[in-house]
């Protein structure tokens, strides 16, 4: 345990001091950046050293834990980590997607839109939210609708930077259904912007990811023009 705890308190490397970065947008790689040993721990200890130092946190700023309202915090707020905001970092998570024959022979762009999500900037750890749409054409092989949504959830619950999200989304669809005509577009809200810092409630972020066909202009001003047309 003791081995386990200092994993969690390393500090940060001289060339990474956060006052370098200051509050810039940066996206380091597409994929999610973990340690090797990210899933070496079980969820029950990993849920137990959360609530052990969210308290320390809660104590430092001040807050009297003995208060009804705020003992049973720590621990909510670990189980809420690991089994839910975050859930997306472990991929025993991930949904299985299985494939059927495209037997009608639809050969047009099946869009799913206004996929309503939730996740958390990575910068800051406050909320990120907004609506994923994502069209792919068919390469022989179609899946369930509400396996796109899975996979959009699967991608949103972990810390996010909103292109890493886009372009994730995009990737697992392109492997699982075989084909590189895959299109996402997001919109999302900021709480790093609205919340704090800058303070603007307004502005919204946009992201979107397009290959094969969906990287050909027709293609392309279709899918936008569709998930654009008010329901």
């Amino acid at each position: 345990m003791k081995q386990k705890e200092t994993l969690l308190s390393t500090p940060l490397k001289p060339d990474l001091d956060i006052e370098d970065f200051g509050d810039d947008h940066l996206v380091s790689s597409f994929n999610t950046p973990l340690r090797d040993d990210a899933f070496e721990m079980d969820n029950d200890l990993k849920i137990e050293l959360i609530a052990k130092h969210f308290k320390e946190i809660m104590q430092v700023l001040g807050l009297d834990l003995t208060d009804d309202s705020l003992r049973g915090t720590p621990m909510r707020v670990a189980k809420m980590y690991v089994k839910e905001v975050f859930s997306g970092l472990d991929p025993k998570n991930k949904p299985h997607a299985r494939l059927f024959e495209n037997k009608f022979g639809y050969g047009e762009m099946l869009v799913e839109k206004d996929i309503t999500f939730y996740s958390h900037c990575e910068h800051h750890f406050v909320p990120i939210y907004g609506k994923a749409h994502v069209a792919y054409i068919s390469s022989g092989k179609v899946i369930g609708l509400s396996k796109i949504n899975r996979i959009v959830q699967y991608f949103a619950k972990r810390p996010q930077v909103q292109e890493r999200m886009t372009v994730q989304i995009a990737n697992e669809l392109k492997t699982v259904l075989k084909t590189e005509d895959v299109g996402v577009v997001i919109d999302a809200n900021h709480m790093c912007v609205s919340s704090r810092g800058v303070g603007d409630t307004n502005s919204k972020t946009g992201t979107a990811h397009f290959s094969g066909k969906f990287s050909e202009e027709n293609t392309k001003r279709e899918f936008l023009n569709y998930i654009n047309t008010p329901a």
